[in-house]
């Protein structure tokens, strides 16, 4: 029990600051705002279960499917960063859309709302390259020896399912964050965010990057 406690805390340490469901919030709000308060709880209720099925995924079984593909870690963060330098960047130059096309939102179906639950707004906003690829290296060290695949099992799902979590209660709350700060702060923090996304997908090319560099050494 022990064992499963302290991996718990090291998973739920390790993803919470890079996950970062307190950042995401004015991104999910601002990529929502045509959506009503039905269909927001609804979103933030499926990117939290995607959530939590990625990070799981990536803790259990990443090593794996990356083994499987020839894949390296440095490739995935690559990838992963310049799809999350594209979504920044297109958020940063969006631009307010003219009444009718709002009101013709408002009225699309649940299908239509759900189909961002995944992309964009779990892969890359929510659950990113930095986090799967920190998600598959804590998998990679979890012990593996007779009597641990169990515990190391239960350590992933409860952490993932905590992380998720708190994803669903941030995200459920950006109403009252845009009632707190207003329009206009809103249009402010999305920029900000924006930029922030465009420079953390930069970092984590560069990450790749200089993994790679390293193996030609």
């Amino acid at each position: 029990m022990n064992e499963v406690v302290k991996h718990t805390i090291l998973i739920v340490g390790a993803l919470f600051p890079i996950v970062n469901p307190l950042g995401g919030t004015p991104i999910f709000l601002s990529m929502t705002q045509d959506y009503s308060s039905g269909e927001r709880a609804s979103l933030s209720r499926r990117i939290a279960w995607n959530s939590f099925v990625l990070l799981v995924g990536s803790l259990l079984v990443g090593t794996h499917i990356l083994t499987f593909f020839g894949i390296s870690l440095p490739v995935v963060q690559v990838g992963g960063g310049l799809i999350v330098v594209s979504t920044g960047w297109t958020m940063l130059n969006w631009k307010q859309a003219p009444e009718s096309t709002t009101t013709a939102r408002k009225q699309t179906g649940q299908s239509d709302v759900m189909q961002q639950a995944f992309y964009p707004l779990t892969l890359p906003i929510t659950v990113g390259p930095g986090s799967i690829s920190v998600a598959i290296t804590l998998g990679a060290n979890f012990p593996h020896h007779a009597g641990m695949n169990a515990l190391a099992i239960a350590a992933a799902v409860i952490g993932a399912l905590v992380t998720a979590l708190t994803v669903w209660i941030c995200y459920g709350s950006s109403e009252r964050l845009a009632r707190l700060i207003g329009e206009t702060g809103m249009g402010v923090i999305m920029r900000l965010s924006s930029f922030l996304l465009v420079c953390i997908g930069v970092q984590i090319i560069w990450n790749g990057v200089s993994g790679l560099l390293k193996t030609l050494g």
